[in-house]
């Protein structure tokens, strides 16, 4: 068994999640964060992958008083769980990631990572589940997941873990908030990037609904992931 898993991205009009300096560029509009406040809320956890948890050291927090107090008043945690995908590297036990909450904080890695570091994330109240292997196996951890109670959620980035997700077809639903913006540049990471699959081998979507979003442009697509 897994949790039930959508992807929630925010995306220039080329498919951009981010310029080629890759230092975590504003995409959503104002009714587009209020959107994703409530998609969190709503979330048992956040999940991201190695380089957004290292670069941009993410807090992965429900920000609204009023939805924290909702998500009391259900007998929930004040924040989802966050939960970090990582090979190798690891977050400062300091950052944002691990401090900011209240939330459980959860790691996935691999025999790559330095012990010395683990420790110390263990010792700042992080729960690090080790594989062994060069990269993490993301159908173990989403059974991990789901035996923690997780079942519904919710990954923000980046375009690596996105790809790999979907190239396993362990996605349900995506989420996507189309910015009328343009980024340009060959290297700047997109929502789905990793290997890349061949023409033949295209992962189809359903278009579920779509929706202007705010009088800015925006656009909120979501595409269930039709596997058969």
């Amino acid at each position: 068994m897994r949790p039930f898993v959508f992807i929630n991205a925010a995306v220039t009009a080329d498919g951009k999640m981010d310029t080629y300096q890759r230092q975590g560029s504003s995409i959503s509009s104002p009714a587009d964060l209020q959107r994703v406040m409530q998609l969190r809320a709503e979330a048992d956890a956040v999940m991201v992958g190695g380089r957004t948890l290292i670069n941009e050291d993410p807090k992965l927090t429900v920000k609204p008083e009023a939805l924290r107090l909702v998500r009391k008043a259900n007998n929930l945690p004040e924040n989802p769980m966050k939960v970090g995908i990582t090979s190798r590297d690891l977050p400062n036990p300091a950052g944002d990631f691990i401090s900011a909450g209240p939330a459980r904080r959860v790691i996935f890695t691999t025999r790559r990572a330095a012990p010395s570091q683990i420790e110390l994330l263990v010792q700042n109240g992080a729960e690090i589940f080790v594989q062994d292997a060069n990269r993490v196996n993301l159908t173990k951890a989403l059974d991990v997941l789901y035996s923690l109670g997780v079942q519904h959620l919710m990954v923000e980035g980046g375009g690596t873990l996105i790809f790999e997700l979907l190239s396993q077809k362990l996605v349900d639903e995506i989420h996507l908030y189309l910015a009328p913006k343009i980024f340009g540049g060959k290297t700047a990471p997109t929502l789905a990037d990793g290997s890349g699959l061949l023409e033949t081998d295209a992962l189809t979507l359903k278009l579920l609904d779509f929706q202007a979003l705010d009088d800015t442009g925006g656009l909120l697509i979501r595409y269930q992931c039709n596997w058969q």
